[in-house]
């Protein structure tokens, strides 16, 4: 044991220092290859500046729309009647417009790099200058969210499964049994991506209830319920910003960073509600559950966060965190047997409630891997996996599968996960019991079969108001960087450039090399310290 405790010392050291040079690193880089080099940080001059980014983030955000606006975009599913602008007619012939093509994937990177750069500077200035008008921020969001509500579905096709899956829901036809197939030749099947045809659901019964109630609520209009749906994760991402101030709060944190680095989080809008994914409602029924666990509600957490776990099973990690801190740092184990056995009766209770309204039983427990399907190199684990199993193939040891290796590579990533979250939970109240749940989550996200970039948002919305030191950083670097994982257009774009004219290709490096350097106005100082003044000799 103590020669584990060593080795986890000089782990931690290592990284403390790799970490500090890499971040100062880019510091410098930044200050002196990007339009902050030209101020000199000086002394702050109040709130009055918002409303440029809250512009200039609107902008990158129409930009995003307008590039998503092409009949061939690659950012967004192209099938006649799929959305109410931009889908190819029925009868429409020809090939397409290889220069539309380049402008649109040039004005969605354009949009997404301004919108980076801004939430990056207005992130900066709120930790460094405590006190932002929420009521100006949470005008920010609706100017911000505002075009993705308008846009096609981005990035990912994942609504118009949920859409499908309502629809089973409606006509009492079992999702945890059987894919959207099920539905033969209803205009709900062909747009959902052709490897879930056939899957069951993994999500929980309280989803499947709201995704029903969704479909009959629309009349089962297929472009009317993933509408519907868009807005439904719309409202949830609200619930995150309320949420997340209440709990910053709680724990004496900046209401307005927290609220910046959540509900203005460029990973959250882009993915949460331009890609209408579910995992908007269990983050904020999560975060909202933590908030009143720690203003010592306990059940009304617990009830939340049973409610989150109805969704998407993940959140039931909250559950145990609230139950284990129920009492206090003092409490014994047999103390905290109480609050566990609470804990799991109101998630019983919840888990009935929301299976007996969908109707189908508990099968969504068994299908809880099956994204486990898509072979993601962006999983570390899944990454290792396929890396071993082709080199082995190389070898010539034919007799070990690729599959049979990444079982056993994604298998050892989630029992570190597992590992590495019951050591937080056992430390949570000497490190912060809500950033030890934030780390869990993002653990299990970073280390399990698939990462995609809105898993990330369960973790980070907690962390926005607990984290410490150099998680700040992390954070930031996850939520820009988390919204270009695997998203579509880049190996397209890097291939039509090549085959361009020359001049296009030159204008098009320009446009997005101009994009990333040019000033963004005065405001942008003050999310730089103010520099020391040197002492006199």
């Amino acid at each position: 044991m103590k020669r584990l405790r060593l080795l986890a010392g000089s782990v931690r050291r290592n990284y403390e220092r790799v970490a500090f040079r890499f971040e100062a690193g880019v510091q410098v880089l930044e200050h002196r290859y990007t339009p902050l080099g030209r101020f000199s940080p000086g002394p702050f001059e109040g709130w009055s500046f918002l409303w440029q980014p809250a512009l200039l983030g609107f902008v990158g955000m129409v930009l995003i729309l307008a590039g998503c606006s092409f009949t061939n975009s690659p950012f967004k599913f192209n099938l006649p009647n799929t959305w109410y602008f931009a889908e190819p007619s029925l009868n429409q012939s020809g090939a397409p417009s290889v220069t539309k093509y380049i402008l649109s994937v040039v004005l969605v990177y354009g949009g997404l790099l301004l919108l980076m750069r801004v939430w990056l500077r207005l992130a900066e200035v709120v930790k460094l200058h405590p006190g932002a008008s929420l009521k100006t921020l949470w005008w920010t969001l609706t100017l911000w969210a505002a075009p993705m509500v308008v846009a096609p579905p981005l990035f990912s096709r994942d609504v118009f499964s949920y859409a499908a899956q309502g629809e089973m829901t409606s006509y009492h036809l079992s999702p945890y049994i059987y894919g959207p197939f099920t539905l033969g030749s209803s205009p709900y099947v062909n747009p959902v991506d052709p490897i879930w045809t056939n899957v069951p659901a993994p999500y929980g019964p309280l989803f499947l209830f709201l995704d029903g109630t969704m479909a009959k609520v629309t009349h089962h209009h297929q472009l009317w319920t993933v509408l519907g749906l868009r807005l439904l994760e719309t409202a949830a991402v609200v619930l995150i910003g309320y949420g997340v101030v209440l709990l910053a709060r709680e724990l004496g944190r900046d209401p307005g960073e927290a609220f910046v680095l959540s509900a203005l989080n460029p990973l959250v809008l882009l993915t949460l509600v331009g890609g209408a994914h579910n995992d908007a409602i269990m983050a904020g029924l999560l975060v909202v559950g933590v908030a009143l666990a720690a203003k010592r509600r306990p059940l009304w957490g617990l009830f939340f966060c049973s409610c989150a776990a109805a969704i998407k099973a993940p959140a039931a990690i909250g559950l145990a965190y609230v139950a284990w801190t129920w009492l206090g740092p003092t409490a014994s184990i047999k103390e905290r047997l109480r609050p566990i056995g609470a804990a799991v009766l109101v998630a019983g209770a919840v888990l009935g409630a929301s299976t007996w309204l969908a109707g189908f039983g508990f099968g969504w427990v068994r299908n809880l891997l099956s994204n486990g399907t898509v072979r993601s190199w962006a999983a570390p684990a899944t990454a290792v996996g396929l890396g071993l199993g082709h080199a082995l193939q190389t070898l010539g040891l034919h007799s070990i599968s690729v599959t049979t290796v990444l079982s056993v590579t994604r298998f050892l990533g989630l029992l570190t996960a597992a590992g590495f979250a019951v050591w937080l939970l056992w430390h949570a109240e000497g490190r912060g019991w809500v950033r030890s749940l934030g780390l869990s989550l993002l653990l299990f996200v970073e280390l399990g079969p698939v990462v995609q970039p809105w898993y990330l948002a369960w973790g980070l919305v907690l962390l926005a108001a607990s984290y410490q030191g150099r998680e700040h950083f992390w954070l930031l670097a996850l939520s820009i960087t988390g919204p270009f994982i695997g998203i579509p257009g880049g190996r397209t774009l890097l291939d039509d450039l090549v085959h361009s004219n020359p001049l296009l290709i030159a204008l098009t490096l320009a446009i997005l090399g101009g994009v990333l350097i040019a000033p963004m106005g005065r405001w942008t100082q003050w999310s730089w310290p103010e520099r020391e003044l040197e002492p006199a000799i």
